[in-house]
């Protein structure tokens, strides 16, 4: 039933906003990454995922705040078991690691769809929030695996604060050039890296 569910709200999802997948920087292949993206709407994670062919999306898991998926049973069974995802607390409390699931997933050889923002940008005049800390930590713990930006177009006005529907409107996601290996960066200049990486992504996209 979950599989199922899974395939029409990814089907739904793509003829709804008429996606379109940009593969500029990598090959959609098998491969264990860190996808991190720009995060407007509480779809972003379903194009992203949905982009994804369906060998990866069988290895990759969303990551989504425990507050909002979690508030009913429909939408824990959406995030749980439809798109198999992980959820973790955005208030933190100090005696937790609230990155451990992720952590958890990528020991496990999972892939992981990351929003480093930490919450939905709902500001049209700002490109980006400042990204938290959790892709540092993550990059620093697990050097090995690739991070690739991911910028995804259009999501604010696809799905605008308070809709139900998806409103029909081309929309892309554009999967940019892994992140070079950069261990020795502090995390201020790590963040603004992963930052201008992303950013690069949404001028490409527009040309």
């Amino acid at each position: 039933m979950a599989r199922l569910i899974a395939f029409f709200t990814r089907r739904g999802a793509r003829l709804l906003t008429g996606t379109r997948s940009l593969w500029i920087g990598c090959q959609p292949v098998p491969k264990q990454r860190i996808y991190y993206a720009n995060h407007n709407s509480h779809i972003d994670f379903i194009l992203l995922w949905s982009s994804l062919p369906t060998i990866m999306r069988r290895k990759t898991k969303p990551v989504a705040a425990s507050d909002y998926w979690l508030k009913d049973g429909f939408r824990q069974f959406l995030i749980k078991d439809t798109f198999n995802g992980i959820t973790i607390q955005r208030n933190r409390d100090d005696h937790t690691d609230p990155l451990q699931p992720v952590k958890d997933a990528l020991e496990q050889g999972y892939s992981i769809i990351f929003f480093p923002e930490g919450t939905r940008n709902l500001n049209d005049d700002i490109e980006l929030l400042p990204f938290k800390s959790g892709l540092y930590n993550l990059h620093k713990q697990f050097p090995d695996i690739e991070i690739v930006p991911v910028w995804i177009s259009n999501l604010r006005r696809v799905m605008p604060k308070g809709a139900f529907i998806p409103l029909p409107l081309l929309s892309t996601v554009c999967f940019g050039c892994p992140l070079e290996q950069h261990l020795d960066m502090d995390k201020a200049i790590f963040i603004d890296y992963a930052q201008k990486q992303l950013l690069k992504l949404k001028e490409v996209e527009n040309q």
